[in-house]
């Protein structure tokens, strides 16, 4: 057992999760989402060797069905999850 009992377990970009919007929109605060990662701060190792890391924690809620609830994605998306949901792709200004 060895203290991994109770760990939470981890998600990487393009992973689903369900979170909550703790600021923001008034409607959407104290709510449980559906929202994909795009990107994280912790290094992805890609398979040619490359490391790579952004600068801050985002993700865009997502509905059951896979559409995006938002209009817009500001900053740059991981290739990882672009590949992954291609709607975030179309949207995305930058894919890194």
């Amino acid at each position: 057992i060895k203290g991994r009992h109770s760990r939470m377990p981890s998600a990487a970009v393009g992973d689903f999760v369900n979170v909550t919007v703790k600021k923001g929109n008034a409607e959407l605060r104290k709510q449980m989402f559906g929202a994909v990662i795009i990107r994280q701060k912790y290094p992805i190792r890609r398979l040619n060797g490359v490391r790579l890391s952004f600068e801050d924690n985002a993700a865009v809620l997502v509905t059951p069905e896979g559409e995006i609830k938002g209009t817009d994605i500001k900053g740059p998306v991981a290739a990882e999850a672009a590949e992954k949901w291609p709607r975030i792709a179309n949207l995305a200004s930058l894919i890194i």
